[in-house]
């Protein structure tokens, strides 16, 4: 019997590419991975959601570093902690407002949970995948509510770009909202020459997926708080959601990384910045780049002249593996952990690249989305009888489960909305050509 993944994973790891991509450890480390260290809860090896010893003492040091109230460790990823962070909202009856580019993880997490949402649209950057709320914004929302509420952002989102994140702490205490972050792709962010983290920034929780931009392996994730009262509410709705065969292998790589930050993770970044300065100035005449995070390198490939998938092409026959493209746009995932002669060979490998690329008319389409009128919950829509049809066919039909493909896994229509024709041709503009609805 053939043994196709296993196949792929030692072609790759054979290959020699340069993973501008997650997982933050980019293909190094991890000697601790062995079979011999993958076990399960037999004495002496604590239980995550019931932690007491050696998993308890691991996110007491973890949380240290973070500056948190408390920090809980997933073996299940962001999507655990986003839906843990949810439980505890509708414990406490809050009105749950989000930002419109939430990964959709959230959205399942909200049907699971039987939550409606109200979406606040945010100020969009090119298409679907980037978009902020001002604290203006969240304060028009929020001083309208009349009820407990909730703010769900996403910061930094998938192209790096950040949210102002003081700002809409301030909104949140002003009206006893609690501000709630997917912080998934910012677990480096506590270390940066700033302290960056929403939590040092006044966010109640948030999640960090530590496997995208430190060297953790995939499925490493952690959900922290700034507020004591809900130190102990972060593992029973944990435990809603996990499973109860936690792997020690991605525990082990989080215990992995509390010695990285505490020693080394500064130093890397220091020397990662000047390197990735340097990549952007060597190119600024040529391409246009997208603020935000430093290591999220995200290239603007139609406001430049170029077809996005044509240069992560020509990236991936050079050498090179880009995190997503798409026609509009390349994001190169660098972390902490790359090496210089990482960076050096990037900045020669994009040289090569726009040598062979075709050049076309820069084009910045402006993007706004208009939020399609709810027919139904998302509760009922997800579960609800549904099929696949062709997105040409879709109009006037209710969105059931989304299904975008992650990456990016940002909704085009949520669940329980009427599909429109500006839903259509965002689908398309991202090369979904299926939708799934309700019967």
């Amino acid at each position: 019997m053939d043994t196709p993944i296993i196949d792929f994973l030692n072609s790759y790891a054979s290959s020699g590419t340069l993973r501008c991509h997650m997982p933050g450890h980019k293909g190094r480390g991890m000697s601790f991975v062995s079979a011999a260290n993958d076990i399960t809860e037999i004495t002496g090896a604590d239980s995550l959601f019931d932690a007491e010893s050696i998993i308890a003492e691991s996110e007491r040091n973890m949380s240290v570093l973070y500056g948190t109230a408390a920090t809980a460790y997933s073996t299940g990823g962001s999507t655990l902690c986003i839906q843990a962070m949810l439980a505890i909202m509708k414990s406490e009856g809050r009105r749950v407002f989000a930002v419109r580019n939430a990964h959709r993880a959230f959205l399942n997490a909200a049907a699971l949970l039987g939550l409606e949402v109200d979406w606040l649209m945010p100020e969009y950057r090119g298409g679907i995948l980037s978009g902020e709320v001002s604290p203006a914004a969240a304060e028009a929302a929020l001083s309208g509510c009349g009820e407990h509420a909730c703010l769900y952002v996403t910061s930094p989102d998938y192209t790096g770009r950040m949210a102002d994140i003081r700002g809409l702490a301030a909104v949140c205490r002003r009206h006893g909202a609690r501000l709630i972050v997917d912080n998934a792709h910012g677990a480096h962010l506590a270390f940066m020459p700033e302290n960056m983290h929403p939590i040092a920034l006044g966010a109640d929780m948030c999640c960090d997926s530590a496997h995208k931009m430190l060297p953790a392996l995939t499925g490493a994730a952690m959900l922290h708080t700034s507020r004591p009262e809900y130190a102990e509410k972060l593992k029973p709705a944990m435990g809603l959601f996990g499973s109860t065969s936690p792997s020690y292998l991605i525990m082990a790589s989080l215990d992995s990384c509390v010695k990285y930050l505490a020693g080394e993770i500064r130093q890397d970044i220091a020397a990662a910045l000047p390197e990735l300065e340097a990549l952007r100035g060597e190119f600024s005449d040529r391409l246009v780049f997208a603020d935000g995070d430093p290591f999220h390198i995200t290239i603007c490939a139609a406001e430049s002249g170029h077809s996005g998938k044509e240069l992560a092409a020509l990236l991936r026959k050079n050498g090179c593996e880009c995190e997503y493209a798409d026609d509009s746009i390349v994001i190169l995932l660098m972390s902490p952990a790359d090496r210089p002669e990482d960076f050096r060979r990037l900045r020669e490998m994009i040289g090569r690249a726009l040598a062979e690329a075709h050049r076309t008319e820069p084009v910045r389409t402006p993007f706004r989305q208009e939020l399609p009128v709810r027919a139904m919950s998302i509760r009922e829509a997800v579960f609800a009888p549904s099929e696949d049809i062709s997105v040409d066919e879709a109009e006037g039909r209710i969105c059931a489960a989304v299904r975008v493909p992650c990456p990016p896994a940002v909704p085009i229509a949520a669940s329980g909305e009427i599909i429109d024709r500006s839903c259509i041709n965002i689908f398309k503009r991202y090369g979904i050509f299926t939708v799934n609805v309700v019967k």
